[in-house]
């Protein structure tokens, strides 16, 4: 029986996971499990068949989305009583794909959107018509990207049709399929942030206006006497809050961290000069998590507005950084972003921003201060950190959060003589700048991009990976009219 052209890549992706995990399953001569052979497998081959599944499920995905915009066109209200979805004894299509695919309700809305967006289409006259979103169908079909990035892609692009230029919407379009075939998630929605505020730039004041009145507070207490604090802020409100949590939370980690270090150094002494250890050996150790440490310093800062006479150490330079274009800060159109928050603000919000006490404008396109300093200083200036940040976007690997992130030398500056210079310097979280150099990763980098080198064990061919903020940024699009 032949295979139906349509279902080939799944058939291709099956007979690839089948070798694949042939190649890494031992011979044992018997039959097995599919838990004892996945248990069986070394590292390398786990990791080969995941790929091999991951890529099978995209193709099954697109499949699927397929099939469910068909559903939901048959069930149509214009079918009334005979549509696909009420003949078969259910409400709606949406009711219909939820029980055969076991999901939720939204996850079967997203199907159906993702569906109708990258389906071909057909005109009143019966002839073809491309999909809405060609550009997205083209990745969904060839297993480059996921249903989620395509929905994320497609939502956005949908939102803004009223207002934006239909060239640049298509040229972004295919920018975001290119970005969602080669970034994680996460980043690949920080990229649509940046998109839609270049798509729709006559509409970010309103949406700025529209975040700023959702704003609140709740303050509760609940039955265990623990009081709640629920906040929604938009950006603009929320930068100087954020700043401040981050920049103690991040000191903290900080000496965290150089305590430990102290305990194998000659003197064993922290750096505000307590023990590294108790008496018995052990370290004296930090166990707070993350919230609770984001807890604990909005406490802090709490205290300190309530009568502190003095500022809170770690907060005595702490700033966030506004960035925006000089032309954008000009004109009033088009927007910038501030540093720890992916949502993009506009013009009018960030000249606002940029005039406050505690928030600094970093103007682009504007003469700059000095940024190599050579070998004159070992710690990057915080115009230089400033600077880097520009280039890598927070973590140039992992894309972490500014916050958490610090100005490493990619040439060291003791073994390797490295300057404190930008071409020298990158963005880095502490675990990806412990990984880099216990893996041995190599780094190059000029003003405008940085690049990873990965390992031969990772890549036999060192292929450099892309890194910093270009991966999710927008390269600024001429509008046709």
């Amino acid at each position: 029986m032949n295979t139906p052209t349509a279902l080939a890549p799944l058939q291709e992706d099956l007979a690839a996971l089948g070798g694949a995990w042939s190649g890494a399953v031992p011979s044992t001569g018997g039959p097995t499990s599919a838990q004892s052979d996945i248990e069986s497998m070394v590292g390398y081959g786990l990791i080969g068949v995941t790929h091999a599944a991951c890529q099978l499920r995209r193709h099954a995905d697109a499949l699927l989305a397929g099939l469910a915009a068909e559903v939901g066109r048959r069930s149509g209200a214009e079918f009334g009583t005979e549509g696909l979805a009420k003949s078969n004894g259910f409400h709606n299509a949406t009711k219909l794909l939820a029980a055969a695919t076991g999901g939720s309700a939204a996850e079967v809305d997203r199907l159906l959107a993702v569906g109708r967006a990258t389906m071909t289409r057909q005109d009143f006259s019966g002839t073809p018509r491309p999909a809405i979103h060609p550009h997205v169908a083209a990745g969904l079909q060839s297993g480059a990207i996921s249903v989620e990035a395509a929905a994320a892609i497609t939502a956005m692009l949908d939102r803004v049709a009223p207002r934006a230029d239909p060239v640049v919407a298509d040229d972004v379009e295919e920018i975001l399929a290119i970005r969602a075939a080669e970034l994680p998630l996460h980043l690949v929605k920080r990229a649509i942030k940046h998109a839609e505020a270049q798509l729709d730039q006559d509409g970010a004041e309103p949406r700025d206006e529209e975040r700023w009145l959702d704003r609140s507070v709740i303050i509760r207490e609940d039955g265990n006497g623990m009081i709640h604090v629920v906040a929604r802020l938009d950006p603009e409100s929320a930068a100087p809050l954020k700043a401040a949590i981050e920049a103690l939370v991040s000191d903290g980690l900080r000496a965290k961290q150089a305590c430990r270090d102290a305990e194998t150094s000659a003197s064993g002494r922290c750096p505000d000069g307590g023990a590294a250890s108790d008496d018995s050996g052990t370290v004296v150790d930090d166990n707070r998590t993350i919230p609770q440490r984001q807890a604990d310093a909005l406490t802090e800062i709490a205290k300190h507005a309530l009568g502190c006479a003095e500022t809170l150490p770690p907060l005595a330079s702490v700033t966030a950084v506004v960035r925006v274009d000089l032309e954008t800060l000009r004109s009033g159109l088009g927007g910038g972003t501030v540093d720890g928050i992916d949502q993009p603000l506009s013009a009018g919000a960030l000249r606002r921003a940029a005039g406050a006490a505690d928030l600094i404008p970093a103007v682009l396109g504007t003469e700059s201060v000095p940024l190599d300093v050579g070998r004159r200083a070992r710690r990057f200036s915080r115009s230089q950190r400033i600077a880097l940040t520009e280039r890598d976007g927070g973590c140039a690997s992992c894309g972490q959060n500014i916050a958490y992130v610090h100005a490493h030398h990619i040439r060291w500056w003791q073994r390797d003589a490295g300057p404190t210079d930008i071409a020298n310097g990158v963005m880095l979280c502490s675990f990806c700048h412990h990984r880099i150099h216990r893996e041995g990763w190599g780094i190059r980098a000029t003003m405008n991009g940085v690049w990873f080198i990965p390992p031969p064990h990772v890549d036999p061919d060192r292929r450099p990976r892309l890194g910093g903020r270009v991966r999710f940024g927008m390269p600024t699009l001429a509008r046709t009219g």
